[in-house]
């Protein structure tokens, strides 16, 4: 849901998803300068007890807090916002929320209130109807986790931080294996097999009369599959799948009743402890038969476990991808195929993008995709990435990315944990939950392509927009054209974790080394020259800067 307002020249707009509420505002140059506004205040109503209270932040005016202490949140009022962007992460699904925007205007130790815009939004149900969409909370490195947890694993805190991690996603996926009994079936395939709450989910299934078949990965994954099953009561119900081109990477489940397909259960969470409970992972339901079916097909053809070439022939005989013409309002695509059509189209559509571009990258980014981004235009393109490359190319991979990176329509942020030295304010992060984690912070797969425009697409599944992805292993996504709900609940969650890890990235640039770099860093501005930022580039309005069109974009101009 999006609310708009627009007061005495200050224009905010609200994008709610189901646990974000993402806000931005723009207020002309001139006036800022006019009314000396040193940021804004952003106050939330929640309308179901009544609760006001005032978005934290944690930057301090010098003259008002000059020693905060490590981790301490600030209220947004006294120590307004430097910016045109602010996300809510504490918000519920299917609430509602009234949202005041304050300019903030004066000198720090005696602000006053200058132009207000207002906007009520309701949340986002985690179940739509046809689409469901989770997220897990995919922060164990964050500040609020060490606020919360003492920064102790959760493995030692036990449910309330598990419960915190996973933030509904595995509790999602009991729900929907619970909907499975007597004349029905699962049939899943998953390349990490290892959680025993959903083997208990399975098991319970299973005794009230499901029909249930699991493929799991036989080939990096077979020894921790298999050593995960022992004891679980389920092993009958599994088989590995050992004839895969790399890797059978798939993560999905469906759910059939009386012999027809109804829903299919989908996304990046491999069911493991890391997978569920530590970096970025989501899972999408998707209740539409045609799809469903269309997955069972593609079940059935990896069941028959033949090698990449067969499984690639069979693939490519469900149909063209892209798709000719294209009308279904969701697409579902399968891997491995005998060819990169997948992958280009995926490119193309990233080359479209009209006014944005997101996407997550998890092992570095292909070639086709760094022609997307290198280029200079009014496009405002995301890239949130786990690591810069992989492999024996990583440094070709990261110079790549850090080249493009440079344009300045391009905004890149590399999964991290807050590094500390001396002079920092911040607590201290831990960065896995378990010892051996191949991936640590952003294991998500997705693309959104103009998200708040007339047509958003949304590309969501398994692979890695990787060449091996497509042609390779066993992969499944599905791209979704023309939902504006779905694509409001990707963008706020988008922008969670692009923020979060944007921000830890900063600490380490290298103006932020020397003791009166990292000073300077801590506090906020005193005057109205906070909005020319530390350097020409970082004007938010000065034209040619990400910043220039994220005020604009974010503001629904």
């Amino acid at each position: 849901m999006r609310a708009a307002d627009a007061q005495s020249g200050l224009t905010a707009l609200a994008i709610a998803g189901t646990n974000v509420v993402l806000v931005g505002w723009d207020m002309a140059e001139a006036a800022i300068r006019t009314q000396k506004v040193l940021g804004f205040a952003l106050e939330r109503r929640r309308h179901s007890d009544g609760e006001v209270t005032w978005m934290p932040g944690m930057k301090t005016f010098e003259a008002v807090e000059p020693d905060p202490a490590p981790g301490v949140l600030v209220s947004s009022y006294w120590h307004p916002l430097q910016t045109f962007q602010w996300s809510d992460y504490s918000v519920s699904p299917q609430q509602t929320y009234t949202y005041r925007l304050v300019a903030r205007c004066g000198q720090p130790t005696a602000l006053t209130d200058g132009p207000t815009a207002t906007m009520t939004v309701t949340t986002e149900r985690t179940d739509l109807g046809r689409h469901a969409v989770f997220f897990n909370r995919g922060s164990v490195a964050s500040q609020e986790y060490a606020r919360r947890f003492q920064n102790l694993k959760p493995s030692a805190i036990g449910p309330p931080a598990f419960n915190w991690l996973s933030r509904g996603l595995v509790e999602g996926l009991e729900s929907f294996i619970a909907e499975a009994g007597a004349n029905t079936e699962l049939y899943g395939a998953f390349f990490e097999f290892k959680n025993g709450r959903i083997h208990s989910a399975i098991k319970a299934a299973k005794q009230r009369g499901a029909k249930i078949k699991i493929l799991y990965d036989g080939d990096s994954q077979l020894a921790g599959n298999e050593a995960a099953l022992q004891g679980s009561g389920i092993t009958s119900l599994t088989r590995a799948r050992t004839k895969s081109g790399r890797f059978a990477h798939n993560k999905f489940l469906i759910l059939r009743r009386n012999g027809v397909s109804e829903e299919v259960w989908t996304g990046s969470t491999n069911l493991s402890e890391n997978g569920i409970f530590g970096h970025s992972n989501n899972a999408h339901l998707l209740r539409d038969p045609a799809i469903a079916e269309k997955y069972y097909q593609y079940w059935l053809v990896l069941e028959s476990d033949v090698t990449k070439k067969p499984t690639a022939q069979a693939v490519t005989a469900f149909g063209p991808i892209p798709p000719v013409p294209w009308t279904d309002d969701v697409v579902a695509v399968f891997s491995p195929q005998l060819d990169r059509a997948a992958l280009d189209w995926y490119a193309a559509l990233a080359g479209e993008a009209d006014r944005a571009l997101f996407m997550t990258f998890a092992f570095g980014m292909d070639s086709r995709f760094v022609s997307v981004y290198d280029q200079t235009d009014d496009v405002l393109r995301f890239a949130l990435m786990e690591k810069k490359g992989n492999g024996s190319t990583f440094k070709k991979q990261a110079a790549e990315v850090d080249r493009i990176r440079r344009r300045p329509n391009t905004v890149i942020s590399v999964g991290n944990k807050v590094q500390l030295n001396n002079f920092d304010r911040w607590l201290t992060e831990i960065d896995r939950i378990v010892d051996e984690a191949h991936v640590l912070y952003v294991h998500t797969k997705y693309m959104l392509i103009d998200p708040l425009g007339p047509d958003p697409i949304v590309v969501i599944g398994s692979a890695n927009f990787s060449a091996a992805s497509t042609d390779t292993n066993d992969e499944n996504m599905l791209v979704i054209k023309g939902d504006d709900q779905v694509a409001d609940i990707y963008l706020g969650e988008f922008m969670r974790l692009f923020s979060h890890y944007a921000f830890r990235e900063s600490l380490q640039f290298k103006d932020n080394s020397t003791p009166a770099a990292a000073l300077k860093r801590k506090y906020l501005i005193d005057n109205a020259g906070w909005i020319d930022g530390h350097k020409p580039s970082a004007s938010y309005f000065r034209s040619g800067n990400d910043r220039f069109l994220r005020r604009l974009y974010f503001s629904g101009q």
